[in-house]
């Protein structure tokens, strides 16, 4: 059989993916099912690009590294902006199907979970969420194990003869990335005199800039939409949600900013 455009994408079942649960079916129940179907599809994306962007770093291939990275952080543009699409959805448009979620939540996204713990936000707790031996719990065991992305730039910069301490190197990669007072130093160091990897670490500055800015809009999004209530599936809804701002996943390279000097 001759491949198609939609057989190649398999635009068919793609298009039958839209279930409403809403009897008789509200019209803004498709809008809310292909926006986080959306998400879900965009996640799956980053999460497969920082898996190549790990591997880049690894082999010393920082100048492709880097054109990974903007095309991760384009990405994270593009997922902000979807929120703009969701908020054209007024609260009672959204209440009028909201009951038909029953215990669904954006909670039991384990791909946005996967996203965390490569950042080294990484929470046992989070499998309690899944079933037992359940695909995605499965894969969630997997990435607990696995060094972060920072890590993978630590592994970087010591094979390129930036001094590193030892701890940082043979951390515990389940635990959370701790700042350094040594690694700042190295990391000042390439500031001035490496501009290449220094453009890399501010396309990291980029990244977790942009993942802060999606989850400030998510929560305004949810304040916005549903105020102080409860959240799906038993949340504490946006109050969960504050909890989540302001908690930066490369710590050094934020703090550094208060060492830079041109004397």
């Amino acid at each position: 059989m001759e491949l198609t455009y939609s057989s190649y994408l398999k635009v068919d079942n793609l298009l039958n993916l839209q279930e409403l649960k809403s009897k008789p079916e509200e019209h803004d129940e498709m809008l809310f099912i292909i926006i986080h179907q959306s998400y879900e599809l965009w996640f799956k994306q980053i999460l497969h690009e920082i898996d190549y962007l790990q591997k880049l770093l690894i082999q010393n291939e920082i100048i492709k590294a880097q054109h990974n990275l903007k095309r991760i952080n384009t990405i994270l543009k593009v997922l902000v902006h979807q929120v703009d699409i969701l908020e054209t959805m007024t609260p009672l448009e959204f209440l009028s199907f909201r009951d038909y979620l029953e215990s669904a939540s954006g909670f039991q996204s384990a791909q946005f979970r996967e996203l965390e713990f490569l950042l080294g936000f990484k929470n046992k707790n989070v499998f309690n969420r899944f079933s037992e031996n359940s695909p995605s719990l499965i894969r969630l065991q997997a990435r607990y194990e696995e060094r972060t992305l920072w890590d993978a730039f630590i592994i970087y910069l010591n094979n390129n003869s930036y001094y590193i301490p030892q701890e940082i190197i043979h951390r515990d990669v389940t635990l959370p990335i701790v700042p350094n007072a040594e690694l700042q130093k190295a990391l000042i160091d390439i500031y001035i005199n490496a501009p290449i990897i220094a453009q890399f670490c501010e396309l990291l500055i980029d990244f977790d800039e942009g993942l802060q800015e999606w989850r400030y809009r998510h929560v305004k999004m949810v304040e916005r939409t549903i105020g102080n209530k409860t959240g799906s599936g038993g949340s504490s809804g946006a109050e969960y949600l504050k909890a989540t701002l302001f908690k930066p996943a490369f710590p050094d390279l934020w703090i550094i900013r208060t060492e830079f000097s041109l004397s």
